[in-house]
């Protein structure tokens, strides 16, 4: 009997200093935040065109409770721009469509004709 309380003592003495060591961990006895939002919300994007690296990539996305709508597009291996726009919900679950198509150029204006003088 001795010899089970001496590792259960061992097992807890090691817990508590497994979880001091570990980043994020929460000790024996702390109360923990369990509080959940009834209605989260949130928006973000984001867009690269990095020309030296030809990196070229975007991303969309909305949520309002539990409905999740967005986007995102990338240049695919082969040079086609491939988007997909997605709607996630707790009734029809996540949805995709993929448009592949051709990548748009930038337009670039022509040079202005220098003035006259005279």
């Amino acid at each position: 009997m001795a010899l089970f309380k001496i590792t259960l003592i061992c097992c807890a003495l090691f817990a508590a200093i497994e979880c001091a060591l570990l980043p994020g961990a929460v000790p024996l006895g702390v109360p923990i935040n369990t509080e959940v939002d009834p209605h989260p919300q949130y928006a973000f994007a984001y867009n690269v065109q990095d020309a030296i690296t030809g990196d070229s990539k975007s991303q969309q996305e909305v949520r309002d409770g539990d409905v999740v709508k967005g986007s995102y597009s990338v240049v695919d291996a082969d040079g086609s721009l491939r988007t997909v726009f997605y709607t996630a919900d707790p009734i029809n679950g996540f949805n995709a469509v993929v448009q592949r198509g051709p990548v748009p150029r930038p337009v670039v204006a022509a040079p202005l004709a220098a003035p006259l003088l005279g």
